[in-house]
Formats: structure tokens, sequence, C-alpha cells
């Protein structure tokens, strides 16, 4: 994606730059200052011809002509910064044509679906840290023939890219560590490194080389939603490994594990976690049967692309039963870890308990001072 680098303004640039544009038409005064804000952040354009094929085009922001429609994709960079930050982002890059209005409607928080000037607008926008990778943002706004997309953050096999040479299509092989010095092994086909493996294991899609090119504009349409749930997929399955990986280390350690994983506060943390995604995932159940609900009055709009949005909601509801499953999961573990904590904490009064019985009497001949020590480990051990 194309990088957009912007640089503070000092006062005197800001004031000759407002001075040399005082006798130009409002609409060039506009277009003058579309790029000067601060911060850092990703577009990329499309247009698309109708009949499978697409090229990028400039940063123009007019729609289509005829069979073609345009797609604008703005990516929010994911910092912490605040919800206005992120407007003046957007008015920076999409004002005019829009309207203070759409910017509002994309980049609030919360879950939207509604005509804003005539215009479809819907977004996924999840409250949280931006910094999270479990905080979703999607927002579109959609007409006839042109398409704009705002995402926090990178958002897997979204963009399209020309069919080149990838992985997923290559004869795979292993690295193998089994060789003598200064032998080497003819291999055929492609080696795949461990960590690479692991990587697409926690791909639930295609690359971007292998997406199908959209012919229509409700084709796009269930593109971008098609990979939000793919991405919110991706995090529910690194969330499955890990777990995985977790229990087995517990059934396998010992002691310092499990007062580490105490320590950490890993479940907890964990925990909150599935409760955003359960988060995002509500959201998106009620915005894409919404979405679904005013697409289908459009002449434009396949039937089959419905179809398609039907099966993404079913999918976004399955996500949420498996979501539930894993939250489940990890109550029983750190319910567990809680009661060997508990337990340890019972079997240490025990024994000072046992101790006090046999040498409190102790404390008569050396005058309390044995009784003091060990009250004070009683509340050490508490």
């Amino acid at each position: 994606m194309d990088q957009v680098r912007v640089e503070s303004l000092s006062d005197k640039e800001e004031e000759e730059l407002i001075r040399e544009s005082s006798a130009a038409s409002p609409l060039q005064e506009i277009r003058m200052n579309r790029t000067h804000f601060p911060g850092t952040v990703r577009k990329k354009a499309y247009k698309f011809d109708g009949q499978g094929r697409f090229c990028e085009t400039a940063w123009d922001l007019v729609e289509g002509k005829g069979d073609e429609f345009c797609w604008y994709h703005v990516e929010l960079p994911k910092g912490n910064h605040q919800l206005s930050q992120a407007a003046k982002y957007l008015i920076g890059l999409l004002c005019p044509p829009l309207k203070l209005q759409d910017i509002l409607s994309l980049v609030s928080n919360g879950p939207f679906c509604g005509y804003v000037d005539g215009a479809l607008i819907f977004r996924v926008n999840s409250p949280g840290l931006p910094s999270s990778e479990c905080t979703f943002r999607i927002a579109a706004r959609v007409v006839e023939s042109s398409v704009i997309t705002v995402s926090l953050g990178r958002v897997p096999r979204l963009g399209f890219s020309k069919a080149g040479q990838s992985l997923l299509y290559e004869v795979p092989s292993l690295e193998s560590p089994s060789f003598s010095r200064g032998e080497r092994k003819q291999v055929e086909g492609i080696v795949i490194k461990e960590h690479v493996l692991e990587f697409f294991l926690k791909m639930n899609h295609s690359e971007e080389a292998d997406n199908p090119v959209p012919k229509s504009v409700s084709n796009l349409v269930v593109h971008i939603v098609d990979t939000h749930v793919d991405h919110i997929q991706d995090i529910v399955t690194k969330l499955e490994m890990e777990l995985d990986t977790v229990e087995l280390e517990l059934d396998t350690g010992g002691f310092d594990l499990k007062k580490e994983m105490l320590d950490e506060r890993r479940f907890p943390k964990m925990h909150l976690d599935l409760q955003r995604l359960l988060q995002v995932i509500a959201h998106g159940e009620q915005v894409f049967p919404r979405v679904k609900e005013k697409c289908s009055s459009k002449i434009w709009f396949l039937n089959e692309d419905i179809s398609s949005l039907d099966e993404l909601i079913g999918r976004l509801r399955r996500l949420k039963e498996n979501v539930g499953f894993i939250a489940n999961r990890v109550t029983a573990i750190q319910a567990g870890l809680d009661s060997w904590q508990a337990e340890r904490i019972n079997r240490k009064l025990y024994y000072l308990s046992f101790l006090s019985i046999i040498f409190l009497p102790l404390s008569i001949i050396t005058g309390g001072k044995f009784s003091t020590i060990l009250l004070a480990s009683q509340e050490n051990v508490l």
C-alpha cells in the first residue's frame, strides 16, 4: 500500500498557504489542504472493469462509469490515538467529496447501518485500545459505482494483487537438519520453514493474489464482509492454538510454571480478549443482517451475493459459539490454578499450625518471641 507521510507546517507556512489559496475557489482550497494533516496512514485505490479485471488507480475519489466501479480503502494506524485524530485523518483524505456526517458515521465506535446522504454506510467498530489485536474496526460507504472503506490496521486478504507465485500452489518440502558436513541434499519442491508453516496453519484464508476479482459492487461488499469474518477467525484460531500449548505445558510443567502463570495473570488477560471478540461478533450479528436487508432492495445487488451474506452471518454465529467454548476452557484452567494455589496455602497453614501446637508452649520460657515469629510466618503465607 502507498504510505502517506505528512509533516506538520510551521505558522509562517500556514499563513502563506492561506494567503495563496485566498484567491482560489473554496473547492480548490480544500483540495490543497487535503494532504496536510498530522500522522501516517495507508491508502489504496482500485478500478474494476466489471469483467473480472482490475488496476490500481489515482486517489481521486471519483465514481466509476458504465460497468466500471471504484474502491478506495484507508488503513488507519494501529496506535493508541483518539477518535478525533482518526477523524482528522479521514477528513484530510476523503473531504471533499465526503461531508462531515459521512466522516462521523465511518469513524464512530459501535455498530451502525443506515443511509447517510443517499449512501449506505455500515460499520463494525469495537471500542477498546486500538493497539490490541482483538479490537476490530471496519466501516464502508457503498453507492452503486463506488465503495469507500476504512479499517484499523491491516486486514488480511482485503486488498488485491496481480497473480504471481504463491506458496499455497507449490509442492512443499521441509528442512532436514540431518545434512552431513559439506553435503547438500537435493530437495524437490519449495522448502517450508517451521515458522512459515505455523503462520499458514493460523490462517483461515488464501493470499491476496488468490482473491477472485469482483465483477460488481455487490461482489466487493461480500468480499469486504468475508475478509472481516476471516480476520476474526484468524484471531480465534490463534487463541485456540495458544490455549492448546498452555494446557500441554501445564500437564508437563511443575511448580515454577504454574506460579509464573498466576503471577503474569495470563488467563484473566486471555479472558478479556475473548470478551472483546464476543463484542465484535455481537456487533457483526447486529449490522450484517441489516446490510443484507437494505441491499436486497437494490437492483444492482445480485441475489447470489445476498445468499453469500446469509452464509457469512451463519459463520459469525458459529464463531460466537466457538469463542464461548474457548472462554469455558479458560475459566476451567483458571479455576484449576486457583484450586492449586489454595491447596498450597492450606498445606502451609496446616504445617504452621502443627508447629504452633508444639512450640507455642515454649513462648513461656522465651518470653513470647517465638510466638511472634510464628504469627509473622502465618501472615506471610496469607
